[in-house]
């Protein structure tokens, strides 16, 4: 990267002769990262009332976004990367950014003119047991209650801030606010409101009490990482130095249900979707494309491959995909339509320009599998059916930790604990049968030893 690129700014922006003003911020959001610029951020953008709509962003686990995009007053370059060709935009909706730990979230949330708080915190960030409901034996969920109490500055997780926010916005009497969670949780909406009155219950005070509408959904856009190679691309392309480059596929999906009390963007004018019933939409994506990552990613890994693409380009990969859809499609049920969705899928998964890598998909695995392959197991064993393709991605899956490929330094009691808390004896024992040793109780202290 050169020095004679100018850094991607409004004001060398206006210089070159385009106006990309700071909109109002209306919208606070916790867990910027590159899904949300691509998804969130961009439709955001692209509604017909953008402009009115800016976004406050916080950081998730790491500062480093803010340290990149603070410096560009929030702009980023947005590539949609194409089979052929790449299309460069920069995006503006992002008003301001800092880190998470940052006292103006709470200032932002109390604002009377917020009237959105969107979520981007994986679905570990939650800190839920295998129920679903907040865990409060988490230490961090501990910490957090205390920390809360004292006046939450030490408040570690996302939960416990937001949770301390919307209680200081009811105090003040700012107005109800809809609280929209964007991550892969099944009913995520209603996942984040019992997390949220939980945790109020903890530090004596009822959320159900508070103005604050809780909106499901259901969101999709393959965003891999981007590389060093993407940002070189984008100062010759563009003739701007940015440091908060994102890449991602043409292709964005955004469901919506639920009220927003206080008013939203425009976004069905940029491709978004509102339904009264969610949970169709929900499960196809969860159990068909999530469900379908997992495959190729402990598959692909086992035969050395790097991107989902590398995958598909492999029979045994693609066979395997191909018989998991067939038992998820079942899962899924016959009240949305899932042979174009496959099919549309399957051009996606193929796109070469698109690296996404399954390294990038394997994390935090066994709360995925819990969420997005042993439905699919339960569903197949419930009707009779043989459950083989599912099992194999489970025995994929074994074999991946046995082989140091995925969850190093997980001890297995934590990973058994994530996959298989809270199900039936039966579900279980299946489970512990198809990745021994990895969860078998036998090889529990042999591996702890």
């Amino acid at each position: 990267m050169t020095d004679a690129a100018p850094r991607l700014t409004r004001a060398a922006m206006l210089r070159a002769g385009t106006s990309l003003p700071v909109p109002p911020v209306r919208i606070v959001h916790l867990g910027v990262g590159g899904f949300h610029r691509a998804h969130q951020a961009w439709f955001t953008a692209r509604a017909a009332d953008g402009e009115q709509w800016g976004i406050a962003a916080f950081t998730g686990r790491s500062a480093d976004v803010a340290e990149r995009l603070a410096p560009q007053d929030g702009l980023f370059t947005l590539v949609q990367r194409g089979a052929t060709a790449d299309e460069f935009e920069v995006v503006g909706s992002i008003a301001e950014v800092h880190e998470a730990s940052s006292p103006r979230f709470a200032e932002l949330v109390t604002a009377p003119d917020t009237a959105v708080v969107t979520l981007t915190i994986t679905e570990a960030g939650y800190h839920l047991d295998a129920a679903g409901a907040l865990d409060m034996t988490d230490p961090d969920i501990a910490h957090d209650v205390d920390a809360v109490r004292r006046g939450g500055a030490t408040a570690r997780t996302p939960i416990a801030r937001l949770t301390h926010a919307l209680h200081l916005r009811h105090e003040s009497g700012a107005g109800p606010v809809a609280v929209v969670s964007c991550d892969n949780l099944p009913r995520n909406g209603r996942a984040v409101q019992g997390a949220v009155a939980r945790f109020a219950a903890a530090c004596g005070w009822d959320a159900t009490r508070w103005p604050v509408s809780f909106v499901a959904t259901s969101v999709d856009r393959i965003t891999p990482r981007t590389t060093p190679a993407d940002t070189r691309e984008v100062e010759q392309e563009t003739g701007w130095r940015d440091e908060g480059v994102v890449v991602t596929e043409p292709f964005a999906d955004w469901t919506m249900s639920g009220m927003f009390p206080a008013g939203r963007p425009r976004w069905e004018s940029a491709g978004a979707r509102f339904v009264t019933d969610i949970e169709p939409y929900e499960r196809r994506k969860l159990l068909v494309l999530n469900g379908g990552h997992l495959v190729l990613a402990f598959g692909g890994l086992l035969r050395g491959h790097a991107t989902v693409a590398d995958a598909m380009r492999d029979p045994a990969c693609r066979d395997a995909l191909e018989r998991f859809w067939a038992e998820a499609v079942v899962a899924v049920g016959g009240d949305i339509e899932t042979d174009e969705y496959c099919r549309a899928l399957t051009e996606r998964f193929e796109n070469a320009r698109i690296a996404h890598h399954l390294s990038q998909i394997a994390v935090d695995t066994a709360t995925k599998l819990r969420l997005r392959i042993v439905p699919v197991l339960h569903a197949s064993l419930a009707g009779g059916r043989d459950p083989r393709a599912a099992l194999d991605v489970l025995s994929d899956w074994a074999a991946c930790r046995r082989a140091g490929l995925i969850e190093k330094g997980r001890p297995p009691e934590e990973l058994r604990t994530d996959l298989i808390a809270g199900l039936d004896a039966g579900l279980a024992a299946t489970i512990v049968t198809a990745t021994e040793p990895t969860l078998h109780p036998a090889a529990l202290a042999e591996e702890s030893t």
